[in-house]
């Protein structure tokens, strides 16, 4: 401090200017220092972020060539094969082909390298067909196209290829490459000529069949129609084509198929009976077997049908139609005190029902017997049995005995011949005795008979014990009596056709209603009786084929 104080004031000033320039010194020192450390800091963030999208880089690089290693494997084991080629020239070169072209036997550097061309391996049969196909895209500069063509393998091995090749263009859009892929599909070839040799084998077969056949679409437009179903309507098949069945179906048929269409095109597979007109308007009657057509998921893609022309078969069925129709009763009988009516309608040109008048023709009195029998099913083999029926019941008729002894008698005999058909008949046996005011009658197995007392409005069942003919060789029927028949009573035996009928809305037409047609009609005859309830049933069924026979005998009682 005394030093100090010794000291001039100019080396203080100096002094001072000294001090000041060092102050100022370690400022600028300090500045540089913090913008030094700044620099750092901020050089550190860069190399961090640098480091984080090296790793970033480095992570998508591992992923890129693991993705591409993965790629080359299932490129490698794949059937498809990579190909690109420069775009123009005579001689496209081959810039790159997947290694797994030596599936057809050949290294990808035979070709890279010139040893062997692509149109080496072309087959000369295709060779002329590729080049053009492929000017012509050139040309018409086509940015994708496919090709296929056949193949030679190193080997000499024949083998189809589907080329899918596409075209790849620089930043000013030129042409620069052709790339694309090559895939065998040879067993795709070998399988779809199996299939158009198959498809023709069954081409012929449909064509030389004696039936008639028809494609039809999923609305039932015919798509195609061979020879036989031509020559059956009459027409060319190029008016044919476009159509439906119903175009060509008889008016009656036609609106059995309007009607019922939702029902039958429900059915997987159907067969009905119906008629068509030939374009010379003559009427032919067929048979149809049909059946939807599915792809390989089930879902329906069209239907199909053969169709039969019945014709001859109609005609034969016809003659036996009238043949079993003369076996029935022609005459009413004319019996005191009964108005008698009876009729039999089949649901084919022959059935199984079966109705008989049975008594002494030399006497207008009684006892009057009818016998309704019902075979099982219907049909020819139903109408054989009946017919032979019929023929042991008048046979055994005419002897003596009870009818409880002839249907005994009958049932043994039927027995016998339908044992291993499993066919079966019902019958009803009555005997109206109006001398003695008495009703006997037999059931076996049938409906019982139905009387009705107008003045009473009662209906009476006749029933009875007894099964059915030809189930029980050994079975002893019983008969059953009734006194009293009263003037106006109606007598109705019928067949399960009747009640059991059924219409579109699969409705039964049922035994009420068939005793009400009874019950509104009792005040005419037999044969009015007798036709208002056919009338009523043929009206309840309109639009649907009658699946079974029916048959009724009316008696009313008139004294």
């Amino acid at each position: 401090m005394k030093a100090d104080m010794r000291k001039t004031k100019a080396e203080l000033v100096e002094e001072l200017i000294s001090l000041r320039q060092k102050a100022t010194e370690a400022h600028d020192l300090r500045n540089r220092l913090e913008h030094a450390e700044k620099s750092c800091r901020e050089l550190r963030t860069q190399f961090e972020q640098r480091t984080k999208e090296l790793e970033q880089e480095c992570f998508d690089r591992d992923r890129t060539e693991e993705a591409l290693r993965m790629a080359e494997v299932i490129v490698d084991q794949s059937p498809a094969i990579l190909f690109r080629r420069l775009a123009g020239g005579e001689k496209p070169k081959l810039v790159y082909v997947s290694d797994n072209i030596r599936q057809l036997g050949y290294a990808a550097e035979n070709f890279m390298s010139g040893e062997v061309h692509f149109r080496d391996i072309v087959h000369p049969d295709d060779f002329e067909r590729l080049g053009q196909e492929i000017q012509y895209y050139a040309e018409e500069d086509v940015e994708e196209y496919t090709q296929v063509y056949r193949i030679l393998t190193k080997t000499g091995d024949v083998r189809w290829v589907e080329d899918q090749t596409s075209v790849v263009r620089d930043v000013e859009g030129n042409k620069t490459h052709n790339q694309g892929i090559l895939v065998d599909i040879t067993e795709r070839k070998l399988a779809e000529e199996e299939m158009r040799k198959s498809e023709e084998k069954y081409r012929r077969i449909v064509e030389t069949a004696g039936e008639g056949f028809i494609l039809m679409d999923q609305n039932l437009v015919i798509v195609d129609a061979n020879d036989t179903y031509c020559r059956l309507l009459g027409y060319p098949r190029d008016e044919i084509l476009g159509k439906r069945p119903l175009d060509f179906a008889a008016e009656e048929f036609r609106q059995f198929m309007v009607t019922n269409r939702e029902n039958i095109l429900s059915q997987e597979y159907r067969e009905l009976e119906g008629s068509v007109v030939t374009k010379d308007g003559r009427h032919i009657p067929i048979l149809i077997h049909g059946n939807n057509l599915r792809d390989d998921q089930g879902k329906i893609i069209g239907n199909m049908a053969f169709v039969t022309d019945m014709t001859e078969h109609k005609k034969a069925l016809a003659l036996a139609g009238e043949v079993q129709k003369s076996l029935l009763p022609q005459d009413k009988p004319t019996i005191q005190g009964l108005d008698i009516a009876g009729k039999n309608v089949s649901c084919d040109e022959i059935g199984g029902d079966y109705f008989d008048f049975i008594w002494r023709r030399d006497s207008k009195k009684g006892p009057f017997s009818v016998v309704v029998g019902d075979i099982s099913g219907h049909g020819v083999d139903s109408a054989l049995l009946m017919t032979t029926a019929r023929a042991f019941l008048r046979m055994r008729a005419s002897q003596p005995g009870t009818i409880s002894e002839i249907v005994t008698a009958m049932n043994r005999h039927l027995t016998q011949d339908v044992l291993e058909t499993g066919r079966f008949m019902t019958l009803f046996y009555l005997t109206v005795d109006p001398e003695n005011d008495l009703l006997e009658w037999v059931r076996a197995g049938h409906d019982p008979a139905l009387v009705y007392d107008p003045a009473q409005d009662v209906f009476e069942e006749l029933k009875g014990m007894g099964v059915a003919l030809g189930v029980d060789e050994g079975f002893s029927y019983q008969e059953n009596h009734k006194t009293g028949i009263i003037d106006g009573q109606i007598i109705a035996i019928g067949t399960d056709g009747i009640w059991e009928a059924i219409n579109t809305d699969n409705e039964m037409f049922g035994k009420d209603r068939f005793r009400d047609i009874i019950r509104r009609n009792a005040h005419a005859g037999a044969s009015e009786i007798l036709n208002a309830v056919y009338n009523e049933l043929n009206q309840f069924t309109l639009g649907r084929k009658s699946e079974d026979d029916i048959t009724l005998v009316i008696i009313k009682v008139q004294r």
